[in-house]
């Protein structure tokens, strides 16, 4: 053994083969693999969506509690009947993410940097989703505060609605809503007049054509 060689030789070192990659990857499952990935187009990571954060999904029963939540403030008869409604929607999932326009971007369209936020609510009752969109657009529709906001390409069932130009507020907005499938679609934006609706439409259409698409939902 005195002669023995006792060199244990360079170090090797063996990590797990979980990656940041791949947690992010199984974290972007089922519905919120369906939301438009940042980077795409110039979005980058937004603002905070209360206290979720910028990019979060719920569960079935969370997001039906969560909806329910913002109705604490009505009468109880009222409060009662919207939440028979919620719960006959039967909400599966809820996936929530907020973008900002990438700097070039907004700068091409010389409107200065807005925000987005899209929210993918999916239920087992397709006939709610469809008629969760038309009834918030038809409610829109019917508001003097809003005016109809651009068409979105490919999706005639898409309307959006922005506050009109002769608003005396600095911060311009826009909501649409829209639906594919079993998914329904909120997108709410914010910015500084003039917002560029024309990207947060091409934003929209591109979240709608990506849920039609099949297998981008993992």
């Amino acid at each position: 053994m005195r002669d023995a060689d006792r060199d244990a030789g360079a170090p090797t070192w063996k990590f797990p083969r979980v990656t940041v990659e791949e947690k992010k990857a199984a974290a972007q499952r089922g519905l919120a693999g369906m939301l438009v990935p940042y980077g795409t187009d110039g979005w980058v990571q937004g603002p905070d969506l209360a206290a979720f954060g910028s990019d979060a999904q719920l569960s079935g029963a969370q997001a039906t509690a969560l909806r329910k939540e913002a109705l604490r403030g009505l009468p109880r008869s009222q409060r009662k009947q919207l939440e028979r409604q919620i719960d006959r929607q039967r909400l599966s999932g809820m996936a929530m993410r907020s973008y900002f326009s990438g700097e070039s971007y907004a700068a091409s369209q010389n409107s200065g940097i807005y925000s987005v936020n899209v929210v993918l609510a999916q239920m087992a009752n397709r006939t709610a989703v469809r008629n969760s969109s038309e009834a918030q657009n038809e409610f829109l529709a019917a508001l003097d505060l809003f005016k109809e906001g651009p068409k979105i390409k490919g999706h005639d069932d898409a309307r959006c609605f922005r506050l009109p130009g002769s608003n005396d507020e600095d911060l311009d907005m826009m909501l649409c809503s829209a639906y594919v499938g079993d998914v329904l679609v909120s997108v709410t934006a914010y910015g500084a007049r003039p917002l560029d609706t024309k990207g947060v439409a091409m934003l929209l259409r591109t979240q709608l054509d990506r849920i039609a698409e099949p297998g981008e939902a993992v």
